[in-house]
């Protein structure tokens, strides 16, 4: 077990992020977010999320990805025009909004207008986000190379676009 923010976590809730510049590990609140969770755990370990791109990535605001439809540069679908708007063949997941703060390095659903959304999408904070606090589902946060995921190659400034993105190369559970 480990002791992370007043909280018990198990190793089965530890993934790990790899990307061309090391490691990244996550730990996933199981106790806050279990649907979002689970649907991040399954994606991971099916190997989805590999080769998926960081399509929207903001200067000091977050980095994007889990368009596993559009946004797999290994797959014939992938079209970086299209990334970002696309999920898994999975059904939408509810809302599960907590009073977790998105911080540096907090892990969120991404998810259009309606709350309910959410699919496989998801976002790393750069840095502190009240404003989406109990308006998108927090899942979980990065607690080992939160610097590598400062190296992701930002985008647009407005519009988060990424030309030539980086890429997970994969997610599993650690």
């Amino acid at each position: 077990f480990i002791l992370l923010t007043n909280k018990l976590y198990t190793k089965e809730n530890t993934m790990i992020l790899k990307l061309n510049n090391g490691e990244v590990e996550i730990e996933l609140y199981s106790d806050v977010a279990p649907q979002h969770v689970e649907r991040f755990k399954k994606l991971s370990n099916e190997g989805k999320y590999d080769g998926v791109v960081f399509h929207r990535v903001i200067e000091g605001f977050m980095a994007q990805t889990g368009d596993v439809k559009f946004g797999n540069s290994t797959n014939e679908n992938f079209n970086i025009n299209l990334a970002g708007t696309g999920g898994s063949e999975l059904p939408n997941l509810k809302a599960e909004f907590s009073d977790t703060p998105h911080v540096r390095g907090t892990l969120s659903a991404a998810r259009a207008q309606d709350p309910d959304s959410a699919n496989s999408q998801f976002f790393i904070c750069f840095g502190a986000a009240p404003f989406l606090d109990r308006q998108y589902s927090a899942f979980g946060k990065v607690t080992k190379g939160m610097e590598l995921i400062d190296m992701i190659k930002k985008g647009d400034p407005q519009s988060g676009a990424v030309e030539n993105p980086d890429k997970i190369i994969s997610i599993r559970s650690k």
